[in-house]
């Protein structure tokens, strides 16, 4: 089975525009941007969710993003950004490799989020605070 586009990116199978890159993180310049200057940043190690990650090396994948999402900032003159992971096909993950996106947004960019809202039932939310405490 052949490797996906990460992998091949990591090994230097494809060539990547790379941006930031330490023993255990890379990041590289999106070539299907939302807007120019959309990044990418990814372990080195395939994981496919965030939370198959061990934690250390979660912390370090977000410390990379803190770092280059400045200079996206500062790179791209942005008025703001977006950081985003999508986790599962269900989130809308395309590549089964964990990875943080990091978008340059403008006021007049014309990207939005399809967001809705949905209002819980009576006590319905002190259920799921309860179950979601009981796992941690």
């Amino acid at each position: 089975m052949a490797d996906d586009v990460f992998s091949r990116i990591v090994k230097g199978e494809i060539p990547a525009k790379k941006v930031y890159e330490n023993d255990k993180v890379l990041s590289f310049v999106d070539i299907a941007p939302v807007n120019k200057g959309h990044v990418l940043v990814i372990p080195k190690k395939k994981y496919e969710t965030i939370t198959d990650m061990p934690e250390e090396l979660a912390g370090e994948l977000f410390r990379a993003v803190h770092k280059v999402a400045k200079a996206v900032v500062k790179a791209t003159n942005a008025e703001g950004y977006n950081i985003l992971v999508n986790n599962k096909r269900a989130s809308g993950q395309e590549v089964p490799y964990v990875h943080a996106h990091i978008i340059p947004r403008f006021a007049d960019d014309g990207f939005r989020f399809g967001w809705r809202t949905l209002k819980y039932e009576e006590n319905e939310i002190d259920d799921f605070q309860k179950k979601i405490r009981s796992f941690l």
